[in-house]
């Protein structure tokens, strides 16, 4: 047996306490980026600072997206093209790039929510709230401004680069659904009201969002390279079962708080996502108890479905 010397052991310590410097310079420089950066800290949504920021704008993108898919749908029919169009390498590096956005997002809002609880703690202790209640219920008159507001800007951005995928489905599998129309649609919406109404709740929805489409689309991505396997479909559904489960939570907690509390901001447009939400929400349980069925029923004819109900794994986490 080697015996350890005393330079030996002064060597591993070294070493240690250099890659203890570079984890530390390497985080430092993370947390400044996403969350330090002056374009993040003096960030605030204005149609006249931010791109995309009225009504108009969002009104004219949805029904350009609706008119665009529509057209390209019935040409596809007109001119009677039924074997799908070769894409290329395209629908892989979209869910790629959705899938490090998502993680990107994720990580810039737990990073700057973590910053606010720190940052404003002694207003909540005044106050005798907590800062899980403040990512529940934003306090009213609060303004869509900061590290927070601009990683759901970000979210909202991201958005349009999930809309190119309704095209991908039409040029591939000639398949053109209102659910895909209005969903797409709604989510675009729903980001909107976040900001424009400094939506409660919106930290955490934004959260649980980011962190289901950064495995969907992972998952996307490795399906279209070969690489995954069909027993992570199930699993990204599982997942998605747990967090409609923590999303009801929260929105019974809004509910609680903004009576308790006297009022939360943005209630309006929180009142009008949670009637979404249901909506996204028996959609994907008519989607699960069907597969469900046909597994108990058809276990040999399920494993496209399978692979199919992984696309509802994104309504409700909104």
């Amino acid at each position: 047996m080697q015996k350890i010397t005393k330079p030996k052991i002064a060597k591993v310590a070294t070493n240690l306490h250099e890659s203890h410097k570079h984890i530390s310079y390497v985080m430092e420089s993370l947390k400044y980026w996403l969350i330090e950066h002056p374009s993040i800290v003096s960030f605030r949504w204005s149609p006249t600072q931010s791109w995309g920021a009225t009504w108009w704008f969002l009104i004219s993108a949805i029904s350009f997206y609706i008119a665009a898919a529509v057209t390209l749908h019935l040409l596809l029919k007109i001119f009677r093209l039924s074997r799908p169009i070769p894409l290329g390498p395209i629908p892989a590096i979209h869910n790629l790039s959705m899938s490090l956005i998502s993680v990107t997002i994720f990580i810039g809002m737990l990073f700057s929510a973590e910053a606010e609880a720190r940052d404003t703690r002694w207003l909540w202790k005044r106050n005798r709230t907590t800062s899980f209640e403040w990512l529940l219920c934003f306090p009213l008159g609060i303004r869509p401004s900061g590290r927070v507001f601009f990683w759901s800007y970000a979210f909202y951005l991201s958005r349009f680069l999930h809309l190119l995928r309704t095209f991908f489905v039409v040029l591939r599998h000639r398949r053109l659904s209102f659910f895909r129309l209005f969903n797409s649609s709604v989510l675009l919406l729903m980001s909107f009201l976040w900001l424009e109404f400094s939506q409660s709740l919106q930290v955490l929805a934004i959260l649980f969002s980011t962190f289901i489409y950064s495995l969907v689309y992972g998952y996307r991505f490795c399906n279209e390279i070969g690489l995954c396997t069909k027993s992570f479909s199930s699993l990204l559904v599982n997942w998605q079962m747990v967090l409609f489960g923590c999303n009801l939570v929260c929105h019974v907690g809004v509910l609680s708080l903004h009576y308790l509390r006297g009022g939360c901001n943005g209630i309006g447009a929180w009142v009008f996502n949670s009637v979404l939400n249901v909506a996204f929400l028996l959609q994907f349980f008519k989607s699960y108890v069907k597969t469900y069925w046909q597994k108990k029923h058809h276990p040999f004819s399920t494993s496209k479905r399978d692979h199919n109900s992984v696309k509802h794994a994104k309504h409700g986490t909104r």
